[in-house]
């Protein structure tokens, strides 16, 4: 009975079933409802079978039909075939593709189909040309996904903004585009971030791209390589492989937004209750006039604006209004009407504190009670104490770093409107051998915080230099007694002192660039970190970018045509026939070390421009490339046995 029950559970101990090969194969096409490239054809229903169950990934995005579809199409994987819907009238004589990109794959394995387009005419003949290339962010040479490209026959610049794309396609992660069944004729291209589904520029708010290049679609015979795979590590052969190249094919368009000039007032705001803020969309150089109607606004306010006069604060200089909780005011600015035209507005507005003066008045009572107890704690203990509080001081920041460069720039800032600055009450010194020799110290307004130009306010200030530069390897102090400031409330600041030393030559480097462009003169060029944060920007002069006292490290340059002279990068704008200022990135990383000067020549168009950005500081990645995932070959090598590609194959 034992040996018999032993026996028995040894037939009946289970085992690791094997489910076999895996499927490498991708579906393949069978038969199409019409054929694949029909002429005459006229149903707007559509099939296309496969020899396997597939699935269709994300149709919505990724299947383009062309001519584009106002009314969208019903695209549906049904088991071993895709059904097409288009409920657009179909156009005479008109080739038309349903362009799958990589959407398709077998339902089992998800083994990708690869590029995949169908098509058919309603006429006579059918299209076949094709036309490529990329679509990259003008400010920043980024690839953009998914932004729509179309071909117009209508050159006319009007045709945009009056009549729907011809053919269309969208860009892939990298950027790049195909438009396929396109007919032999002249073209001109552009890219749109489609925000109301009607295939033209209808509004300002969207992003776009055009050029006035002329595109006419050709053809020729040509070869490439195709490179075979035994498995994922091993090239089983290299083949060439001819097919036909239709050019062209590195079209490129820098796309952009342009600026909304629209005036409209978003918001007002009293969060602190010493000041009032006002947010446009757009600035003016026409300041809002403020009328109080229970307050006397003659005198009232200092004014602070930022750089693009968007954003303006109107601090109160008498406390006594400070603490008052409402004010009532009647305002007027200027706004754009219906029309697009500026006008002067007028509204009643109550400015409102975010916290009551009740509530402060509580707060200021909390901080006494804590700082009396305090007192009393350390009167106990027989420890020095206070029988008066002390005022709260002026927050004055100081911008120094322990550590600068012989050219940097330092700054003071000043939480409120500054009423005075006693010079006699700062003492910058230099540490000559062991003793400090005091320098003079001049004080001018800052600009470190984008402040407009016709600012009241005294907040931002910049330490000036005593000598052209910070003398390398000098030790530096800044003593700042009690009072050196003063706001328009009477606060003052306590005394502070700041150490920093000037770092030598040595511990630097200089990079210089000879840069050949037609515009080098217009130039403004700027060194980049790893996040592509602006470490230093600088015009080129006489054709030369030069940066001194540059940190080692690893960097990147990036160079924009500052063509109207404004200091700053300035985007398109279509209805002025004004593209954006052209950008440009050194191709290659800069290496800095201590001791050894980087120079090198740069000519900023020699390069593509989908070419010029490293893939390092790209945030746009190419999407991973569906792949067979070769499970075969790992499993022949488990189970120790050849494996022949071939044999596993349909």
């Amino acid at each position: 009975m034992i040996l018999l029950t032993l026996w028995l559970a040894g037939c009946a101990k289970m085992g690791q079933p094997d489910g076999g090969w895996y499927d490498e194969t991708p579906p393949q096409v069978v038969a199409c409802t019409p054929i694949d490239k029909a002429v005459d054809a006229h149903s707007k229903k559509i099939f296309i079978y496969f020899d396997e169950f597939i699935k269709i990934d994300n149709p919505t995005e990724k299947v383009v039909v062309s001519p584009p579809q106002l009314e969208a199409p019903i695209i549906k994987g049904q088991g071993r075939r895709i059904s097409i819907q288009l409920n657009d009238s179909l156009k005479p004589n008109t080739t038309y593709t349903i362009d799958f990109s990589d959407a398709i794959s077998d339902n089992n394995e998800g083994n990708p189909l690869g590029n995949y387009t169908y098509s058919f005419s309603t006429g006579e003949n059918i299209d076949t040309m094709e036309v490529a290339g990329y679509v990259l962010e003008a400010e920043n040479l980024e690839p953009i996904k998914g932004i729509l490209v179309g071909l117009y026959s209508n050159l006319a610049d009007s045709a945009f903004q009056k009549e729907p794309m011809l053919r269309v396609s969208r860009t892939d992660s990298r950027g790049h585009f195909v438009i396929k069944g396109v007919a032999p004729g002249q073209y001109r291209a552009y890219a749109l971030n489609d925000m109301d589904g009607n295939y033209l520029y209808s509004q300002k708010s969207e992003k776009l791209a055009f050029n006035h290049d002329i595109i006419v679609p050709s053809s020729k015979p040509d070869v490439r390589q195709d490179t075979i795979w035994r498995d994922s590590l091993h090239i089983d052969n290299i083949q060439q492989t001819g097919y036909t190249h239709f050019l062209p094919d590195d079209i490129t368009l820098t796309a952009f937004t342009a600026e909304l000039t629209d005036r409209h007032l978003l918001k007002t705001e009293r969060k602190d209750a010493e000041k009032v803020s006002f947010f446009f969309t757009y600035g003016d150089k026409q300041l809002p006039q403020i009328e109080g109607l229970d307050f006397d606004a003659g005198e009232a306010f200092l004014v602070e604006t930022n750089l693009k006069q968007d954003t303006v604060h109107y601090w109160l200089r008498d406390t006594a209004l400070v603490n008052r909780d409402t004010l009532n005011a009647v305002v007027r600015y200027m706004e754009t009407d219906t029309l697009g035209v500026l006008q002067e507005k007028t509204d009643t507005l109550l400015f409102l504190a975010k916290t009551s003066f009740e509530k402060r008045q509580k707060e200021m009572e909390k901080e006494r009670e804590k700082w009396e107890k305090e007192q009393e704690k350390a009167k106990k203990k027989g420890r020095p104490y206070l029988t008066e509080m002390p005022a709260k001081p002026l927050d004055v920041k100081f911008t120094i770093p322990t550590a600068v460069s012989p050219n940097s720039r330092l700054y003071i800032e000043s939480p409120t409107p500054l009423e005075r600055v006693d010079t006699a009450r700062l003492h910058l010194s230099i540490r000559v051998d062991t003793n400090w020799v005091e320098k003079p110290v001049a004080l001018l307004p800052g600009n470190r915080k984008n402040t407009g130009a016709g600012n009241q306010t005294l907040r931002h200030l910049e330490i000036m230099c005593p000598d052209s530069l910070w003398q390398e390897g000098a030790e530096y102090r800044l003593e700042c007694d009690s009072a050196a400031f003063t706001d328009i409330y009477g606060t003052v600041s306590n005394k502070q002192n700041k150490g920093f030393k000037v770092i030598t030559e040595d511990d630097y480097t200089t990079i210089e660039f000879n840069i050949s462009h037609e515009h080098n003169a217009n130039m403004v060029v700027q060194l980049l970190d790893r996040q592509e944060k602006i470490v230093d920007e600088t015009p080129c002069r006489n054709g030369k970018a030069t940066f001194l006292f540059v940190k080692p490290g690893a960097f990147y340059l990036r160079a924009y045509t500052d063509l109207n002279g404004n200091g700053k990068w300035d985007t398109g704008d279509y209805d002025r026939n004004l593209q954006a200022e052209q950008v440009y990135y050194y191709p290659e990383r800069i290496e800095c070390k201590a001791k050894w000067n980087f120079q090198r020549d740069w000519t900023p168009d020699a390069t593509p421009l989908q070419n010029q950005k490293r893939a390092e500081i790209t945030k746009q990645k190419p999407d991973k490339e569906k792949k067979i995932r070769q499970q075969n070959a790992t499993r022949a090598r488990k189970l120790g046995i050849p494996y022949d590609k071939s044999t596993f194959t349909k």
